[in-house]
C-alpha cells in the first residue's frame, strides 16, 4: 500500500495521518483501528492476525 493510500485509510477511520509519522507507525495506529494487535513489522515468521489487511506484507519482511 503507497503512503498515499495509507493515509486515505487512516482517515477513513478517524485518524488524523502527520506527515512525519513513518509508515510502520501509521500502520500500527491503522491496525488498532480495525481492533488488531499494533504489530507489524514485528512478526518473526508467524501472524495470529488473519483478519489484519496488513499481515501478508508484514510477514514478507
Amino acid at each position: 500500500m503507497t503512503q498515499k493510500e495509507l493515509k486515505e485509510k487512516a482517515k477513513n477511520l478517524g485518524i488524523k495521518p502527520k506527515i512525519w509519522l513513518k509508515k510502520e507507525v501509521l500502520i500500527r495506529a491503522i491496525q488498532s483501528a480495525e481492533g488488531n494487535s499494533p504489530c507489524f513489522g514485528t512478526a518473526k515468521g508467524y501472524c495470529d492476525q488473519l483478519g489484519c489487511c496488513f499481515r501478508d506484507d508484514c510477514l514478507s519482511k
